[in-house]
C-alpha cells in the first residue's frame, strides 16, 4: 500500500510540474552501417527523401575530450517530450505545458522531417562531442521522459514514419502500471523499443530529486532501475536524464562509477568541469505550434 501510493504522488507531481524546475557518422568503430530510406510529403506537397545511415560506434573506444573541447562544439538540438495525448479539462495550465496534443506532435515532427532534420541517438553525440566525429546534416536527438504509454502508442509510432529514432527515458515505479492520470508501458513494450534501434535511458526509480540522494538513495535510485532495465533490454544502460533537470556536482561521480557516460539536464547552463554530465535539452511545450517549436530550436542551440 505504501509503494501504491507513493507511486500516486509520483505520477501527480510529474503532471502538474513535468521534469523541470521553473545519419551519417564517422565510422568510429569500423563496423558496417545500416542505411534506411524513408519518404515524407513537405508543406509545399513535395516528396522529400531521408536517408538515416547509422554507423555502430564502440564508445567504449573514444577517449573523453577535456571540458573546453567539448563545450566548444556546437550544441545539438535535444528535445524532451512528456506525454503525447489530447488536453482534458481537468489539466492545468502548467500541465499542459507537458502534455502535447496527438496532432500538434505529428505536425511537429512532419515539420522537422520536412525541414531536413535527420535524428542521432547517444552513442553518436557522444563520438562528435569527444573526438569531433561527423554527423548528419541538422542533427537532433528526440527524448522522451517518464514512461508514459502514449509515448510507445503515438510517439514511436510517427517517429518510425519518418525515420526517427529516440531516447527514451524510463522511470522504473511506474512500469506496466495503470494510474489516475496516466498508463505506463509494460516491460515487453520498453524491449520492444530497445530492439526496434531505440536507446533506452535511465530515470531513476520514482523521479526523486537527484539533489538530495544520500546513503540507500544510490541504490534505490540508480543500481536497482539500472539492473532492471538492463535485464529488459539486454543492453548497459549509459545515459542518464535528471528528475526535473536537477543535479548537482557532487552526484556526478556516482554517475561516472557505475559506468554511464551521459547525463541529460535541461535548458540550465553546462557545468564548465562536467558538460557530458549536464547536456542540455529543451521542454517540446504543449502550448507550441510546429512553426514556434521551429523558432525555439534555433533559438536555443
Amino acid at each position: 500500500m505504501k509503494q501504491y501510493l507513493l507511486f500516486l504522488f509520483t505520477a501527480a507531481v510529474i503532471i502538474t510540474t513535468g521534469c523541470q524546475s521553473k545519419s551519417e557518422t564517422s565510422n568510429v568503430s569500423g563496423d558496417k552501417k545500416d542505411s534506411t530510406t524513408v519518404s515524407s510529403e513537405n508543406e509545399n506537397g513535395k516528396t522529400v527523401e531521408q536517408t538515416s545511415t547509422t554507423d555502430k560506434i564502440d564508445v567504449n573506444k573514444i577517449k573523453v575530450a577535456n571540458p573546453k573541447t567539448v563545450l566548444a562544439r556546437k550544441q545539438v538540438p535535444i528535445l524532451c517530450y512528456h506525454q503525447i495525448r489530447n488536453w482534458k479539462p481537468t489539466d492545468g495550465k502548467v500541465g499542459k505545458d507537458y502534455i502535447v496534443e496527438e496532432q500538434n506532435f505529428k505536425d511537429q515532427v512532419k515539420m522537422l522531417a520536412d525541414s531536413g532534420y535527420h535524428s542521432i541517438l547517444p552513442d553518436q553525440l557522444y563520438a562528435y562531442l569527444n573526438t569531433g566525429a561527423s554527423l548528419p546534416s541538422k542533427p537532433i536527438m528526440f527524448t522522451f521522459d517518464d514512461t508514459d504509454m502514449d509515448q510507445f502508442t503515438v510517439a514511436a509510432p510517427t517517429l518510425k514514419k519518418y525515420g526517427f529514432k529516440a531516447v527514451y527515458f524510463i522511470m522504473t515505479v511506474s512500469i506496466g502500471r495503470k494510474g489516475k492520470f496516466v498508463d505506463y508501458m509494460s516491460k515487453e513494450q520498453i524491449k520492444a523499443l530497445s530492439d526496434a534501434g531505440n536507446v533506452i535511458g535511465s530515470h531513476t526509480y520514482d523521479h526523486k530529486n537527484f539533489k538530495k540522494y544520500t546513503g540507500k538513495d544510490w541504490e534505490e535510485q540508480l543500481d536497482k532501475p539500472t539492473k532492471k532495465l538492463e535485464e529488459i533490454t539486454g543492453k548497459k544502460m549509459t545515459e542518464f536524464a535528471y528528475p526535473f533537470g536537477l543535479w548537482n556536482a557532487e552526484g556526478i561521480p556516482e554517475l561516472k562509477k557505475r559506468g554511464f557516460k551521459m547525463a541529460f539536464a535541461l535548458s540550465t547552463k553546462r557545468d564548465e568541469n562536467e558538460p557530458l554530465f549536464t547536456i542540455r535539452r529543451i521542454i517540446a511545450s504543449g502550448y507550441w505550434s510546429p512553426k514556434t517549436l521551429s523558432n525555439s530550436i534555433k533559438n536555443s542551440f
